[in-house]
């Protein structure tokens, strides 16, 4: 009988223990729930999106000033948006016409059915043109076949070769056609020489292989700075770059110029030769 009470006082003890876990754990997950399990929660507000563009990058900055660029730059009709009260006007045939009020150009325009483009602001007064229709196409086919020829100036890269000075001639040969593509690529590129074991080889060897280096592009490269000495002396350094727009014209005109003396040199030859036949 007293082990029937024991085992039954037992069961229930456990029971209750059960319970109070089971409601301790519940308050538990109540009071630590977040707001967004509960259905009927509001929404919250993020306010601070309503203000991201309050805060500007560097890239933002820069790209507002290549708009504002390439807008400035536009060659289009304002039509009556004359800001300033006196222009100074030039009439479609780049006549000029003088210091302008507005009001006076805008009943030139509606009178002739002409057009008002501006062509500098930065003037007093402000320059502005009269123009046809077609005249503003035209000019803006003519600027933008302009910028398409204007050469784009990107990054110069460098390449980097060394050798030594008893480099083999047919291995100086490939050397050569890396260094010319590269040239023609519009790399600069960077050649250093190590001066070779061989104690018999002259002093001035290095600056003979930089020279025939350069011999074999002639009209495509030059150097960018002479072979000076590096390594304690050890080795000859120095960078060819590919000839400017400039030096490239030059030195088409020099070629031009010894081949019309060599001819004027040969036909006179030829001149006395044949008198001294006679």
């Amino acid at each position: 009988m007293a082990a029937l009470f024991l085992n039954r006082l037992t069961l229930q003890t456990i029971k209750t223990e059960n319970n109070c876990i089971g409601c301790f754990g519940k308050h538990i997950v109540q009071k630590t729930a977040p707001v967004w399990w509960s259905s009927t929660a509001p929404t919250p507000r993020l306010a601070f999106l309503g203000h991201a563009k309050a805060f500007s990058t560097v890239e933002d900055i820069q790209d507002e000033r290549k708009k504002k660029k390439k807008d400035g730059t536009l060659f289009s009709n304002i039509g009556r948006k004359i800001s300033a009260r006196i222009i100074h006007v030039l009439d479609e045939k780049g006549n000029d016409l003088g210091n302008m009020h507005r009001a006076d150009v805008i009943r030139l325009l509606d009178e002739r059915d002409l057009r008002l483009v501006v062509r500098d602001a930065n003037t007093e007064p402000p320059q502005y043109q009269l123009m046809t229709g077609i005249q503003i196409h035209e000019e803006r086919l003519r600027l933008r076949d302009r910028e398409k020829a204007r050469p784009k100036i990107g990054p110069t890269l460098m390449k980097e070769l060394t050798f030594s000075s008893n480099i083999g001639q047919h291995d100086l040969d490939t050397k050569n056609k890396q260094i010319q593509h590269w040239i023609e690529k519009k790399f600069k590129v960077q050649i250093t020489i190590k001066k070779g074991k061989n104690t018999d080889e002259p002093e001035n060897k290095m600056e003979e292989i930089f020279n025939q280096i350069l011999e074999t592009m002639p009209g495509i490269a030059t150097f960018s700075s002479k072979p000076q000495a590096t390594k304690g002396g050890k080795a000859l350094m120095c960078v060819l770059c590919p000839l400017t727009k400039k030096e490239e014209d030059g030195y088409r005109e020099t070629e031009e110029t010894q081949k019309r003396d060599t001819l004027k040199k040969d036909h006179g030859n030829d001149k006395e030769s044949n008198v001294l036949h006679l």
